[in-house]
């Protein structure tokens, strides 16, 4: 049996708005960046690529999740910054909530095993 080094790019697509709104949580961040924590924080096993990062910036944008600005020269020039709102955080503890139920019910359902927890 081999082992896998890396994740499947479709069993993460459904965290990727709680993997943005985790990070930008402990503070502002700009899509380079994040590219770096994101593999950083997975020990290399996963990498998003820019497209679907500046797809899911916009969907957050629009839902009131995040903000952006741009950064002045001292930052590093003019790169585009994100920061979480009040509402992003408030949506990211229940993505919190929702992946432990999910994470519960997918190990039952995927193991046979029942927890007693």
């Amino acid at each position: 049996m081999t082992t896998r080094r890396d994740i499947s790019k479709d069993m993460i697509r459904g965290a990727t708005d709680g993997i943005i709104l985790n990070i930008l949580s402990q503070g502002d961040s700009y899509g380079y960046q994040m590219v770096q924590q994101i593999k950083q924080l997975s020990n290399g096993t996963y990498e998003i690529n820019e497209a679907t990062l500046y797809t899911v910036f916009r969907r957050l944008s629009k839902n009131g999740l995040i903000e952006s600005y741009y950064g002045d020269k001292t930052q590093g020039g003019r790169r585009k910054y994100y920061h979480i709102t009040n509402v992003g955080t408030e949506e990211l503890n229940q993505f919190h909530q929702d992946w432990a139920f999910a994470k519960d019910i997918i190990t039952k359902l995927t193991t046979g095993v029942l927890k007693n927890d």
